[in-house]
């Protein structure tokens, strides 16, 4: 198990490495869209500071309150105009309400038709947001017309992957395009976070 703590600074370590993997991708101007709560902030704030660090590129966070203003979000977002969307929905909100926040915005960004790329954060990918959102025909249908990227996770490697996502009905498959190393503090934190288990190193 994880601090609270903790929990943010694994939030610092993976939105520093996910920055620089949007950068190392090309982007330049990007919109990061998230729950409003700490640990998304966290990792959106850490996200924005390495994307600008490594690409010289534009940035802009934009937080929903979960249930109640996922529209609003939307409509400033859709004033920004970035090519790039990232979702990094997760955090200390119960999940099941931010599934629902998730799909939410997803339905709204796909009634404006939002952005050219959309980034999948893997708390919400890992907890079935995706899965419950291509139940939408209309946002199934958006998500099949943009090129659609989700960090994932291999854990016994110690590897963060960025993957392009094909949307074939509601079905996902997953082509990795880049593998990140991360250090043995941050696959730690990923590994008692995520699965509750501890890693031993030996010398």
């Amino acid at each position: 198990m994880t601090t609270f703590e903790e929990e943010v600074h694994l939030r610092a370590l993976t939105g520093r490495l996910v920055g620089k993997a949007l950068a190392d991708l090309g982007v330049n101007k990007l919109a990061i869209i998230a729950p409003k709560n700490t640990i998304c902030s966290s990792i959106a704030a850490a996200t924005e500071a390495g994307f600008i660090d490594h690409s010289g590129g534009v940035s802009r966070i934009f937080l929903t309150e979960p249930g109640s203003d996922e529209a609003d979000a939307v409509e400033r977002l859709a004033e920004y105009g970035a090519p790039v969307v990232l979702l990094q929905f997760g955090g200390e909100t119960p999940i099941d309400v931010v599934k629902k926040s998730f799909v939410e915005t997803l339905r709204h960004m796909a009634e404006k038709g939002l952005g050219e790329t959309l980034v999948i954060h893997v708390r919400i990918f890992a907890a079935g947001g995706l899965d419950e959102a291509l139940k939408d025909a209309k946002i199934r249908d958006y998500l099949a017309s943009r090129d659609v990227v989700i960090y994932t996770v291999d854990f016994d490697r110690g590897l963060v992957l960025i993957n392009k996502a094909r949307i074939e009905g509601d079905k996902v498959v997953l082509e990795k395009i880049r593998e990140y190393p991360v250090t043995l503090e941050h696959a730690d934190l990923l590994n008692r976070s995520i699965r509750q288990r501890r890693l031993s190193f030996t010398q």
